[in-house]
């Protein structure tokens, strides 16, 4: 606004939660940021990417009302900044004569100091932005805000190699701030800190980068917001998976700008922060969507345990009810696992029997089954009765179906349409079978930051300890149609997460007959994972955003 130098700089991190299409919402969450920022005598408020729209709109972005809408409520923002409270610089879309852009607009005193927009638009993985928006037509330079010449790259702007962060260092950019939209898998954050130290050794500038936190669809945003300097040493870093608006105070040595003031947390590692993302993305699933409750099948196998003890942690144990729906192949065991897990929990849980319904269907498709031998057509029966006793539960009293299938299973189709994959939401769609065991062990030694749950052992040891089962036959087991799962994983992650050849598989120690076969499984199991409920992104290459295989597929690697 002003070209006086000044020496100091106060930026407020607005690491916020907002909802896809809530645009009220969302602009009356930045009031309350940037109310909040001045009680705390910020010069400036940093939003994240699209922040007025909610992160990733997809093609809402395609309806003129709803960019409209996105406009008119950054109006009103740039409109509140006449009563001399902090700048703004928030992420919005923009039409312009240019095209439709993924925007931030950078207001003080009233105005617009300036428009920017996003150049690199990433098209890989779980982003399509190039569906919908137009590439920024050029570099942009720097914004002079209050004093400071700023450089606004958003998101991928640096994670790309077009050279944008030293650009805007050559046009007198003293600083850069970037808005983002960078959803969580495991060990994201690292990767994030990489790729800003490369752009910090390019451009000599520090950089503060603020994330979005919160869950939307299978995403899920996990904040860790932070700051390098220009020494690339760490200078702030936001709590990961917590909302919250940060002060860094900037100072002016010479002609390097430096990082004085922040706070700086511990950021969680492994099952932590896979449980974390679990826990916040049905959370956020849960409550925009409006769910008052959920409901799920509690079996006494793991799957289901670790699903109930996320739901207790995301949503408290008065919003968690489970039914254990037993058949004559249900053991004790399992009975008694069930009713530990759920008094553990603190839960509501029920029992309903499936023997009337599953002979009702036997009893009924008798004759156009005369002849053929007994075998999982019967078995699906029961899983199908329990999903349909799920769904009338959720149509009765209004509650969300929380489904309990594994990565490891989804990937081979070791599961039935319309039985156990019925729901609404699966928190540990993208986890392997031993991913499921190690959370589970983790939960039982910790309580997550932010949880509802209890202390202590939630998952009864006995289901850890147990081999897993379907319960759909007398003496089952998962091993019975599968490989033991630290193989059945160890290829899947090769073939799904690594895209890697059959040979290359083998090379590691697998039987070749195996890796084709669990190839084979993977690939006709496409139809079943297109029909499946979203669920929480975990992994680098989840099924649905990232890995879209055909569903007629005949190609097998056979050399």
């Amino acid at each position: 606004m002003t070209a006086t130098r000044t020496s100091s700089l106060r930026i407020a991190v607005a690491q916020l939660n907002p909802v896809v299409g809530d645009i009220a919402g969302n602009l009356a969450k930045a009031r309350a940021a940037r109310k909040e920022a001045a009680g705390q005598g910020a010069d400036l408020v940093l939003f994240t990417e699209l922040f007025i729209a909610g992160y990733p709109p997809e093609d809402l972005i395609l309806k003129p009302a709803f960019v409209k809408a996105c406009e008119e409520a950054v109006d009103a923002l740039v409109a509140d900044t006449a009563d001399g409270g902090p700048a703004i610089a928030i992420g919005t879309p923009l039409k312009r004569s240019s095209g439709l852009h993924n925007g931030l607009v950078v207001a003080d005193a009233g105005e617009r100091l300036a428009e920017r927009f996003k150049i690199d638009l990433p098209n890989y993985g779980e982003f399509d932005e190039k569906r919908v928006f137009q590439a920024g037509p050029e570099i942009q330079g720097p914004v002079g805000v209050r004093g400071v010449r700023i450089g606004f790259p958003i998101c991928e702007d640096i994670w790309g190699d077009l050279g944008i962060c030293e650009t805007l260092a050559e046009s007198g950019a003293e600083i850069l701030l970037v808005p983002n939209g960078s959803p969580y898998y495991r060990g994201k954050v690292d990767i994030r800190q990489q790729v800003v130290v490369r752009q910090v050794v390019e451009s000599g500038l520090p950089i503060l980068y603020a994330n979005q936190l919160g869950g939307q669809d299978e995403l899920v945003f996990d904040g860790a917001s932070f700051a390098l300097q220009a020494d690339r040493s760490l200078a702030f870093q936001a709590p990961q998976f917590e909302e919250g608006l940060f002060l860094t105070v900037w100072e002016r040595n010479g002609e390097e700008w430096r990082c004085v003031e922040a706070p700086v947390g511990a950021i969680p590692q492994a099952e932590e922060a896979d449980y974390s993302a679990c826990m916040l993305g049905l959370r956020d699933y849960v409550d925009k969507n409006g769910f008052r409750d959920v409901v799920l099948g509690l079996s006494g196998g793991i799957d289901s345990a670790i699903c109930a003890a996320l739901a207790v942690d995301a949503l408290g144990a008065d919003r968690v009810r489970t039914l254990m729906m037993p058949y004559r192949y249900t053991s004790k065991d399992s009975l008694r696992d069930a009713e530990d897990c759920a008094r553990a929990l603190g839960i509501r849980h029920d029992t309903v029997a499936i023997a009337e319904p599953v002979e009702g269907f036997t009893e009924a498709l008798s004759r156009l089954f005369a002849g053929t031998e007994t075998g999982v057509t019967e078995e699906n029966l029961q899983s199908r009765a329990r999903g349909t006793i799920l769904m009338a539960v959720s149509n009765k009293f209004g509650s969300m179906v929380v489904t309990t299938g594994n990565k490891s299973e989804m990937s081979v189709g070791y599961a039935t349409l319309y039985g156990d994959m019925n729901g609404g939401f699966n928190p540990i769609k993208d986890l392997y079978k031993m991913q499921v065991y190690a959370l589970s062990r983790w939960r039982n030694a910790h309580l997550p930051k932010g949880a509802l749950g209890p202390l202590g052992e939630v998952i009864p040891r006995n289901i850890i300890d147990k081999a897993p089962s379907a319960e759909l036959r007398p003496d089952q087991t998962d091993q019975d149609s599968l490989p033991p799962y630290p193989v059945l994983d160890d290829i899947l992650e090769c073939l799904v997460e690594g895209e890697m050849g059959v040979d290359e598989i083998v090379a590691r120690g697998h039987d070749r007959e195996l890796v084709h076969r669990i190839e084979h499984l993977l690939y006709i199991a496409e139809y079943k994972r297109r029909q499946a409920a979203p669920g929480v992104k975990i992994t680098r290459k989840n099924f649905g955003r990232d890995r879209r295989y055909p569903i007629t597929n005949r190609f097998r690697d056979r050399s």
